[in-house]
């Protein structure tokens, strides 16, 4: 985790380098922070009181409960599936441990749209699962459940990603003590392995949330983007913009860029403390 943060460097003391700097500072700023600040500026064009209006709108507060309850779920579930598959992944040997982790990596390179599109062939209505839904009553095609099905497939790396390589390093004669000592899997997990992997898990929890809440692909196919019951802020973005509703668009993507405001301020603070602590 200390690698995350900030670290000493080399000065910028020469042209070559404040010239390379320049650059990456102008790419980023017309890339990123132009139109970061544009849609602040679009949102309030026309004063707070419209932008409160389209707040309050019940399709806009739908989407927003709607896109906190997919994080609400995916986030438990892949954390606590990508903790015990890193743990089982760095501690055992076995036939297929390769090409099992490197299909953890398949929602990096699968577009999120086909991601939705392969969840609709299996769940929808001719799908392989078809006949099992239809008998135990569930729904999976434009329902929440498939919405949660999609974003737990695009998040699933984040947590596993991170702590493989910090269990990999990690000196296991601590959880040997600590078996030694009497300690049952759960108290050593507790108590030794999990401290020393907090910082890594907390980044990983972090990066698993932003995309959850910033999820539109895979969403988009699988919800069927019905407002006002499988929409999500990022549909509901899209859909009020192709509308010529451009001020509740802007609102939205208000409250979404303030969320990852507040993503990205948690995790320099766990970049911060965990950069603290590789210290002392």
């Amino acid at each position: 985790m200390g690698a995350h943060g900030g670290g000493t460097g080399d000065p910028v003391d020469n042209w070559v380098k404040k010239l390379l700097v320049g650059i990456a500072a102008a790419y980023i700023g017309l890339v990123v922070l132009v139109p970061f600040l544009n849609v602040f500026f679009q949102a309030f064009a026309k004063g707070i009181i419209p932008f409160l209006e389209h707040c309050a709108d019940p399709d806009f507060l739908h989407a927003l409960k709607m896109t906190l309850m997919l994080a609400f779920v995916t986030v438990p579930l892949n954390t606590v599936f990508g903790t015990v598959a890193a743990i089982n992944l760095t501690r055992n040997e076995f036939p297929g441990k390769v090409f099992l982790m490197s299909l953890l990596d398949l929602p990096f390179s699968i577009s999120p749209v086909v991601t939705g599109l392969m969840l609709t062939l299996l769940y929808g209505r001719s799908g392989w699962f078809a006949a099992l839904l239809r008998e135990t009553g569930i729904n999976v095609v434009f329902a929440f459940t498939g919405m949660a099905l999609a974003t737990m497939f695009v998040t699933l790396p984040f947590v596993v990603r991170e702590l493989i390589p910090i269990l990999e390093n990690m000196d296991l004669s601590q959880e040997e003590a600590a078996r030694t000592l009497g300690a049952n899997d759960w108290q050593v997990f507790w108590n030794v392995t999990l401290p020393n992997i907090r910082w890594g898990l907390l980044y990983g929890v972090i990066l698993c949330n932003a995309r959850a809440m910033g999820e539109f692909g895979a969403v988009s196919v699988i919800s069927g983007n019905i407002i006002g019951r499988t929409q999500t802020l990022t549909l509901f973005v899209e859909s009020a913009y192709k509308e010529y509703n451009t001020e509740a668009a802007f609102a939205a993507a208000v409250l979404l860029s303030a969320l990852a405001l507040g993503t990205l301020w948690i995790k320099d603070k766990v970049e911060e403390a965990a950069a603290a602590e590789s210290r002392k």
